[in-house]
């Protein structure tokens, strides 16, 4: 594991590389406005992903770097992930541009521009809680690139079954909220939801690169 830190034009972002010993692929991936690269999936995907041959790549907008308690407006937000691309595909492989919640946004917004091999979505905040006709279903649609959501069945930004038709994977996470956790009468662990969402993305990811 090393750091990087990469000036952006929204300012200093940090890369906390977790690397493949064979990489075929790199999945850029960045946390949401509540939170950072902390977040259980986050580390799960960079514990086990690099076994299967993906290097991942952790990071951390601007204002997270900065310390900030509240993350800017998407159109910062984008500002920030621009910034950090060149040092994510300096390594000459197919990128995967991915986030949770805000970074899946993210994410979907600009991988047609930056020239993203495809998204990794995780928990797509497809509208505010209690307000289905905010959608941003629009967002995800129009990533253009190969793109697999990961989804709680009890995420209340947008449970599986609320999703749109479209040209995209969905793999739901049984009992999960917005932040994949699972209460503790759930019929599955912590542990297992979390399996359930690397063993999705290695599936996934297997075939594209």
């Amino acid at each position: 594991m090393s750091t990087q830190i990469v000036s952006t034009d929204a300012g200093d972002a940090r890369i906390t590389w977790h690397r493949a010993k064979q990489p075929r692929l790199v999945l850029a991936v960045s946390h949401g406005a509540g939170g950072g690269i902390e977040a259980r999936d986050l580390k799960a995907l960079a514990g086990v992903l690099p076994a299967h041959g993906v290097t991942v790549a952790l990071v951390e907008q601007p204002w997270r770097v900065a310390g900030r308690k509240v993350a800017p407006a998407p159109k910062t937000l984008d500002t920030g992930w621009r910034g950090i691309w060149p040092a994510v595909a300096e390594p000459g492989l197919p990128v995967i541009s991915g986030g949770r919640s805000a970074g899946a946004r993210v994410a979907c917004r600009t991988a047609t521009e930056l020239g993203a091999h495809a998204v990794l979505a995780l928990s797509f905040p497809l509208h505010p809680p209690g307000k289905p006709e905010k959608s941003r279903a629009d967002e995800l649609l129009g990533a253009g690139v190969p793109t697999l959501v990961v989804q709680g069945a009890n995420d209340t930004f947008g449970r599986p079954d609320e999703f749109p038709e479209g040209d995209y994977e969905l793999v739901e996470v049984p009992y999960g909220d917005h932040g994949l956790a699972v209460p503790k009468r759930a019929e599955i662990t912590q542990e297992q939801a979390l399996e359930a969402v690397t063993a999705a993305v290695v599936k996934w990811s297997g075939p594209l690169g």
